[in-house]
């Protein structure tokens, strides 16, 4: 079973930058999909940025250009970097692993078979 652990998460002022990190183990699927999501207090959960096998990266309108995804293959972790952030950042922020059939993409799933615990993060204005 694939292990995520996140990690990276804590209080910022808006305007700030945090990179978060996902070590990921056990990642054995040959095609894969590697995503960070988000929930809000009082909202629904939300993707961030999604990454394939082949370094593909798509966003979520409002964030791209602010956040890069990014995975380390050598080193089994993925990351976030968030830049320029906002209130409205303020989550808890999770990262999963699937598997990817062949021919799709990753962006506009939500389910998928294997998730973190989650960090949190603050964004004071």
């Amino acid at each position: 079973q694939v292990q995520l652990v996140e990690s990276g998460g804590g209080s910022v002022q808006s305007g700030g930058s945090l990179r978060l990190s996902c070590e990921v183990s056990r990642l054995t699927y040959s095609r894969y999909c590697l995503g960070w999501f988000r929930r809000a207090p009082e909202k629904a959960r939300e993707g961030v940025a999604t990454i394939d096998d082949y370094g593909v990266a798509s966003y979520g309108d409002s964030l791209k250009g602010r956040f890069t995804i990014s995975q380390d293959v050598a080193n089994n972790t993925l990351y976030l970097q968030m830049n320029s952030l906002k209130a409205e950042d303020t989550a808890i922020y999770y990262c999963a692993a699937d598997s990817r059939p062949q021919r799709t993409g990753c962006w506009g799933r939500s389910m998928y078979a294997n998730w973190g615990q989650g960090t949190r993060v603050t964004v004071s204005s």
